[in-house]
Protein backbone atom coordinates (compact mmCIF):
# COMPACT_ATOMS: atom_id res chain seq x y z
CA UNK A 1 0.00 0.00 0.00
CA UNK A 2 0.89 3.83 -0.75
CA UNK A 3 0.87 5.95 2.69
CA UNK A 4 1.20 9.50 1.99
CA UNK A 5 1.59 12.79 4.42
CA UNK A 6 0.53 16.03 4.03
CA UNK A 7 1.16 19.61 5.78
CA UNK A 8 2.23 19.27 9.22
CA UNK A 9 2.75 15.86 9.01
CA UNK A 10 5.17 15.22 6.18
CA UNK A 11 7.22 17.83 8.05
CA UNK A 12 6.94 16.44 11.71
CA UNK A 13 7.85 12.88 9.97
CA UNK A 14 10.29 14.45 7.20
CA UNK A 15 8.08 12.05 4.94
CA UNK A 16 6.45 12.69 1.70
CA UNK A 17 5.37 8.61 1.06
CA UNK A 18 6.22 5.26 1.56
CA UNK A 19 5.16 1.71 0.75
CA UNK A 20 4.08 -0.71 3.74
CA UNK A 21 2.71 -4.07 3.73
CA UNK A 22 -0.70 -4.50 5.26
CA UNK A 23 -2.41 -7.57 6.72
CA UNK A 24 -5.89 -8.75 4.64
CA UNK A 25 -7.78 -7.37 7.53
CA UNK A 26 -5.71 -4.15 8.34
CA UNK A 27 -7.56 -0.87 8.88
CA UNK A 28 -6.47 2.81 8.45
CA UNK A 29 -6.74 2.92 12.46
CA UNK A 30 -4.22 -0.06 12.68
CA UNK A 31 -1.62 1.31 9.89
CA UNK A 32 -1.87 4.81 12.18
CA UNK A 33 -0.93 2.73 14.90
CA UNK A 34 1.90 1.06 12.58
CA UNK A 35 3.42 4.21 11.84
CA UNK A 36 3.39 5.34 15.74
CA UNK A 37 5.10 2.68 16.86
CA UNK A 38 8.06 3.94 14.34
CA UNK A 39 9.32 6.27 17.24
CA UNK A 40 8.41 9.91 19.22
CA UNK A 41 7.83 12.20 15.89
CA UNK A 42 5.00 9.58 14.17
CA UNK A 43 3.59 9.84 17.48
CA UNK A 44 3.88 13.61 17.54
CA UNK A 45 2.33 14.02 14.07
CA UNK A 46 -0.10 11.16 14.24
CA UNK A 47 -1.58 11.55 17.81
CA UNK A 48 -3.53 14.58 17.59
CA UNK A 49 -6.41 15.26 15.30
CA UNK A 50 -5.60 13.80 12.26
CA UNK A 51 -7.95 12.81 8.70
CA UNK A 52 -7.05 9.99 6.47
CA UNK A 53 -8.35 9.01 3.25
CA UNK A 54 -8.10 5.94 1.20
CA UNK A 55 -8.14 6.33 -2.57
CA UNK A 56 -8.87 10.21 -2.49
CA UNK A 57 -12.06 9.51 -0.48
CA UNK A 58 -12.16 10.81 3.28
CA UNK A 59 -12.94 8.16 5.72
CA UNK A 60 -12.39 7.06 9.92
CA UNK A 61 -10.18 4.82 11.13
CA UNK A 62 -12.22 1.52 10.83
CA UNK A 63 -12.16 1.38 6.67
CA UNK A 64 -10.49 -1.56 5.90
CA UNK A 65 -7.14 -1.22 3.67
CA UNK A 66 -5.35 -3.35 1.12
CA UNK A 67 -2.31 -3.77 -0.49
CA UNK A 68 -3.49 -1.84 -3.53
CA UNK A 69 -5.09 1.27 -1.54
CA UNK A 70 -3.45 4.76 -1.40
CA UNK A 71 -3.81 6.08 2.32
CA UNK A 72 -3.45 9.38 2.96
CA UNK A 73 -3.34 11.15 6.56
CA UNK A 74 -3.15 15.05 6.87
CA UNK A 75 -4.15 17.77 9.38
CA UNK A 76 -7.53 19.22 9.68
CA UNK A 77 -7.84 22.55 7.63
CA UNK A 78 -9.26 25.55 9.29
CA UNK A 79 -9.98 28.75 7.72
CA UNK A 80 -10.06 32.28 8.74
Amino acid sequence: MKVKFFAQIREVTGTESLDMAVPADATIEGVRQTLMARGPQWQEALSANVLCACNQTLCDGSKTVSEQDEVAFFPPVTGG
